[in-house]
């Protein structure tokens, strides 16, 4: 048999799957995995007649590839990549590469690339989004690493992407950890949709009265228009499947959610960059907020909701609540995009921020007709500071705004807590407001700290101190950080 194409390691459903679609595309494929029976189970149930060859060995997989050899790791994100990593090195030559496939932090990311490059081994760090079926028949894929690999690895990544508008859900997205950066920011964004889904459908089950099916029908009719999306149209699907006693499944799934990370490193990265990813980051502490189900049983008993029902127009509130949802959309994906283009700034990195909306377009979890919009804004003006200034997204706001406060309100008259759509909204008036209190804020932090303030009549730049109790004199602590 000849040689193979790539190798990967790690059969889970998702290396399965992937395995299976670069095989399809005529790529020859060598396997490997930590256990020797999912080797064998893989190779005997699902390979059928497919270029694909099983090994029980890592050096008898590595020893099958063609060179450059390129192995892909789709296993545990963290230490058990580093493990994979020392193993392997040994096996390999210079020029060979190593690809990790799985959800890792960035900075992982850029320090293996840098260490491997210092042994002679190009490292790629790649997102992969799309989930079990994306993997199988197309997924967004964002590499990133050393560029030296991607000549080599461009022509499996592309072919075995999702396409859009005739073009691969797949480029190169820069240097070190950039791939998983972007894959990141795509996970907090996913977040952030997902929850603002949610709350609409809270303000529909509990504010509106709405049955399963009642939510359901609205959902579906919602993707046919600005909200079609992957995510909306797995909500209507889900709020359809009836359990064996008929009833909706999801109303016996209990509530306390769960999560993998990618979330909350996109809010700690916010954090580290001063960007105020307010819908993002609530919408994992809302995640943590359910997992506190015991407690929460508890509080609602001791402070009960009121019963009383609020006297609606139900066609118009659903679609403020569906102007609501679309407005919060934008912001989610505005916070995003400002997250990525302060770190490229703090990196150096050069990112594609169309070519970014394109590699979302298809296969991934947050694929929708909206990310269309993005990369036209971006290819407009690519230089744009922020997604609220293109004239596609200003006008889209400014239609939905009177809409999405009245959903906000009513969740708030409803006792139906809308973190996601209710930061967002928030944001949106901090970002367009002139002046806001921070002023009074700075002379709090010179008061007690003398960390110093600007002044509105004088340059910025220029800081000054105000002996406000007058017994601190003249001496002032270290000028603040904006």
């Amino acid at each position: 048999m000849s040689q193979a194409d790539i190798g990967l390691v790690g059969l889970a459903v998702m290396g399965q799957n992937l395995v299976l679609n670069m095989a399809d595309h005529g790529f020859h494929v060598s396997v490997y995995n930590r256990s020797k029976q999912k080797t064998d189970d893989f190779i005997q149930n699902r390979v059928e007649d497919k270029p694909i060859t099983g090994y029980d060995s890592l050096e008898g997989l590595v020893n099958s590839l063609k060179a450059p050899r390129k192995v892909m790791l789709m296993v545990k994100a963290g230490e058990v990549v580093d493990h994979f990593i020392d193993q392997l090195l040994p096996l390999l030559d210079k020029g060979d590469m190593i690809i990790d496939g799985g959800n890792s932090l960035y900075t992982d990311s850029t320090r293996r690339t840098q260490s491997l490059k210092e042994k002679g081994i190009l490292f790629v760090g790649t997102g992969v989004s799309g989930g079990e079926e994306g993997a199988r028949h197309g997924p967004s894929i964002m590499p990133g690493g050393d560029p030296a690999a991607w000549p080599s690895v461009k022509p499996i990544f592309q072919a075995i992407a999702a396409q859009s508008d005739g073009e691969p859900c797949c480029d190169w997205v820069g240097p070190e950890g950039a791939g998983h950066y972007v894959k990141m920011v795509h996970n907090g964004i996913e977040y952030g949709d997902m929850q603002l889904i949610t709350e609409a459908y809270q303000l529909m089950r509990e504010g509106l009265g709405m049955s399963a099916d009642e939510c359901q029908a609205v959902f579906a009719e919602w993707n046919k228009g600005v909200l079609d999306s992957y995510l909306i149209e797995i909500t209507a699907d889900i709020l359809s499947f009836k359990d064996k006693d008929g009833e909706p499944l999801v109303d016996k799934i209990l509530d306390a959610a769960g999560q993998k990370g990618t979330g909350k490193w996109t809010g700690i990265s916010s954090l580290e960059l001063g960007m105020p990813l307010t819908l993002i980051t609530e919408s994992v502490y809302a995640r943590c907020l359910s997992a506190l189900k015991s407690e929460r049983v508890e509080a609602a008993k001791l402070y009960p909701r009121s019963d009383k029902t609020l006297d609606v127009d139900k066609d118009a509130m659903l679609t403020a609540i569906h102007d609501a949802l679309y407005a919060s959309k934008i912001i989610s994906y505005a916070q995003g995009y400002m997250l990525m283009s302060e770190a490229a700034k703090e990196f150096d990195w050069d990112l594609n921020y169309g070519g970014i909306a394109l590699m979302w377009r298809g296969g991934c979890i947050i694929r929708s007709t909206f990310l269309g919009e993005i990369k036209k804004a971006y290819d407009a003006s690519p230089n744009l500071s922020n997604l609220l200034k293109a004239p596609f997204f200003e006008d889209a706001i400014k239609s939905a705004e009177a809409n999405w406060r009245q959903a906000v309100i009513f969740g708030i008259q409803s006792q139906i807590p809308t973190p996601a759509l209710s930061s967002a909204l928030a944001f949106f008036d901090g970002y367009r407001s002139e002046r806001v209190p921070a002023n009074l804020l700075q002379a709090q932090r010179d008061y007690f700290g003398a960390h110093t303030y600007e002044r509105v009549d004088a340059p910025r730049g220029e800081y000054f101190h105000t002996d406000w109790i007058h017994s601190g004199g003249n001496v002032s602590s270290t000028t603040y950080e904006v």
